[in-house]
């Protein structure tokens, strides 16, 4: 009786520790020899079982027998311990994991932050010491301008107001797009009407906005991000797309953002089965450090869609 009971103990044993090694292939990435390994623990677990009914059957029990079932217990026991304990070491590699994908995700959003610093400055040096200079000469062309009689020196100083004029323009867009005021004082959908209002000139591609984010503001780091990421899906579509329409749709829900960017364009086909090209790896890398994600979707011919979702309390 006493055997019957060891057995039924090894089995029971034996049967956790196959649950255990089973309930982590998905952690191990499907890993064939961690497969092969679980396959082993329910394999010794159904060996006990007939074991256990031979156990049962015989009338006797041998020397040999009694040393078998006696090591099955001992192979149950420290199949269930050690089982357990890997369970324990794959939580720790997942912490390890977790702590260094969030420690990648600060340091990339110091990087980003860094790089909006010194975009801001760059914007800063250009208005305030470069603008200055260009209007002091308008102002004393526009002097000469006054007391000039020859009609060619008209002529060269109308053409320099006007080569002057657009350096301005040209300063002021310059400015904006490396810091768009906009976006710091008004939020990320005014921002991003703003930039796509730039783009009316090219009547071949219209630009839907569909929001409902109107009144909401954002961590900095989140709008900036975001913002750069539309205003760059803009611009390869614009490049590369042959696009006619582009839809974005900016939809709040419980405190996550689901950005839905789509074109009617020819999209592509990628071989190598990840869609990398055009900026895509900088793309993801910005969306992963706001700890959002961010899916592309697209086929030869039929379009290009992306889809990012991000936590605004996550920041």
């Amino acid at each position: 009786m006493i055997y019957i009971l060891i057995l039924s103990v090894s089995i029971l044993l034996q049967c956790v520790a196959a649950f255990f090694a089973f309930s982590l292939i998905k952690r191990t990435k499907f890993n064939v020899s961690w497969i092969l390994i679980s396959i082993a623990f329910l394999l010794l677990a159904l060996r006990n079982i007939f074991d256990l009914i031979y156990t049962i059957t015989m009338e006797i029990i041998d020397k040999q027998s009694i040393i078998s079932i006696i090591l099955s217990l001992f192979i149950a026991l420290l199949s269930c311990i050690g089982s357990f304990y890997i369970r324990k070491i794959f939580d720790l590699q997942r912490r390890i994991d977790d702590i260094r994908k969030k420690n990648e995700a600060a340091i990339f959003s110091a990087i980003i932050r860094t790089e909006e610093n010194e975009r801001q400055r760059f914007a800063k040096e250009l208005h305030d010491g470069l603008g200055p200079v260009l209007s002091s000469i308008k102002m004393i062309l526009s002097a000469l301008n006054q007391s000039a009689e020859n009609a060619e020196n008209k002529e060269i100083i109308q053409k320099t107001n006007f080569v002057i004029d657009e350096a301005i323009i040209t300063l002021k867009e310059i400015s904006n797009k490396l810091s768009p005021h906009i976006l710091s004082n008004f939020g990320l959908e005014k921002a991003l009407r703003n930039f796509v209002d730039t783009l009316r000139y090219n009547k071949l591609l219209s630009i839907d906005i569909q929001s409902n984010i109107t009144h909401n503001r954002f961590d900095s780091s989140i709008e900036t991000v975001l913002y750069r990421v539309l205003c760059e899906l803009i611009a390869n579509t614009i490049r590369h797309a042959q696009a006619q329409h582009i839809t974005i749709a900016i939809r709040l829900a419980y405190n996550t953002l689901h950005i839905d960017y789509t074109d009617d364009g020819i999209g592509f086909q990628d071989n190598s089965g990840e869609l990398t090209g055009m900026g895509m790896l900088n793309m993801q890398s910005r969306i992963k450090s706001i700890h959002g994600s961010i899916i592309f979707e697209t086929q030869k011919n039929k379009g290009f869609k992306t889809h990012i979702s991000v936590d605004t309390l996550s920041i």
